[in-house]
């Protein structure tokens, strides 16, 4: 029995030898800057309207000996501060593995708003909407498995350990005491283009988020995060509707925020290679524990009408955005708008 036991261990180091093994790999640096130029309209202080944002980015990979590969990514943003580490593994026919640290665009997060833009997302271009999004576990380390497509589905899964916990070194750990455990995702792309070139364009998505509560505080119950949405791009336009929807899990106070429903659309339009138009809205409803609080029901509401022009390494961007009720505020300080030119360089 003993000498069995050994010839099967000795196999499968064998076996486990050979897919470790890895050719030599490379890595590359590539960079960019953002420079932009906003501008505020009433009840709101500009101040200083240059900005510029510098984007740093580290790239390795290699490739196993029985075919897999993997790659390394670690980013750094402004002022050179660290941003996120993603490590893949493409295994061929069984899909990927994904581990992150920092701030990811893992699981549903991936799927906070899939409109077509001709720049940014709505809510995204240097207005201060604090609009609430699904996000799920990618704050927090993480790990994530993207299926291989079939008959134009591709199946995503991630797990978030500990929610609200920080990225953690080699041999070592992080937890968070805010009373939250582990979170999960899931989401489904479905490109059902049955053959058609019509319907090539089309693609459905759903995705969903659960962050168990352990020993939080009394009301805190677990939270939950949900997606769905389409996209449609025929010829030079696309369009898109989404919407989502949060639980907090906090039931505490009457003025604890008990949901977020949110909605959105959006349409971009090529009108050639290099320049392309859009226009999005965005709203979202905030729902407290007592309904008959004065502000339960704030609906925020977002536009955003962009242009967008690439010359070579150079983009040129324009937005127009205006915001009621920021921060599911009802004041008319919190009614803004702001005009934002952008140039970026990339090398």
């Amino acid at each position: 029995m003993n000498k069995l036991t050994k010839v099967g261990l000795s196999a499968l180091c064998g076996s486990l030898a050979a897919v470790s093994a890895a050719q030599a790999g490379e890595m590359t640096i590539t960079g960019g800057v953002d420079m932009s130029w906003v501008s505020f309209g009433d009840h709101q202080t500009t101040g200083n309207p240059i900005g510029m944002g510098s984007n740093l980015t580290f790239k390795g990979n290699g490739e196993l000996d029985n075919g897999w590969t993997f790659d390394l990514t670690v980013a750094m943003k402004n002022s050179d501060v660290y941003s996120n580490t993603n490590v893949d593994i493409t295994m061929g026919s069984l899909g990927s593995i994904n581990f992150d640290q920092g701030d990811s665009g893992n699981g549903i997060a991936a799927y906070d708003d899939k409109m077509p833009t001709a720049w940014e997302e709505t809510w995204g271009n240097g207005l201060g909407t604090g609009v609430a999004l699904v996000v799920g576990g990618a704050g927090s380390p993480n790990m994530q498995y993207t299926s291989p497509t079939l008959g134009g589905i591709t199946l995503v899964m991630a797990v978030t350990p500990d929610i609200g916990a920080a990225d953690a070194g080699d041999k070592a750990t992080s937890n968070t005491d805010d009373g939250t455990g582990a979170g999960y995702d899931a989401t489904v792309n479905i490109n059902p283009d049955f053959g058609t070139e019509i319907l090539s364009g089309l693609n459905l998505f759903v995705g969903a988020h659960y962050t168990e509560n352990l020993v939080g505080p009394i009301g805190l119950n677990d939270r939950y995060e949900g997606t769905g949405g389409v996209t449609f791009d025929i010829g030079p336009v696309s369009l898109g509707y989404q919407s989502s929807g949060i639980l907090t899990g906090k039931t505490t106070t009457g003025t604890d925020v008990d949901y977020y429903k949110n909605n959105m659309y959006g349409i971009a339009f090529n009108i050639n290679d290099d320049l392309s138009v859009s226009y999005g809205n965005y709203q979202s409803e905030q729902g407290l524990v007592n309904p008959d609080n004065t502000n339960h029901g704030i609906l925020l509401e977002v536009d955003s009408y962009q242009i967008a022009y690439t010359m070579g390494g150079v983009s040129m961007r324009y937005a127009m955005t205006d915001v009621s009720n920021a921060s599911y505020q009802s004041t008319a300080d919190f009614d803004r708008d702001a005009n934002v030119v952008s140039v970026s360089l990339a090398f």
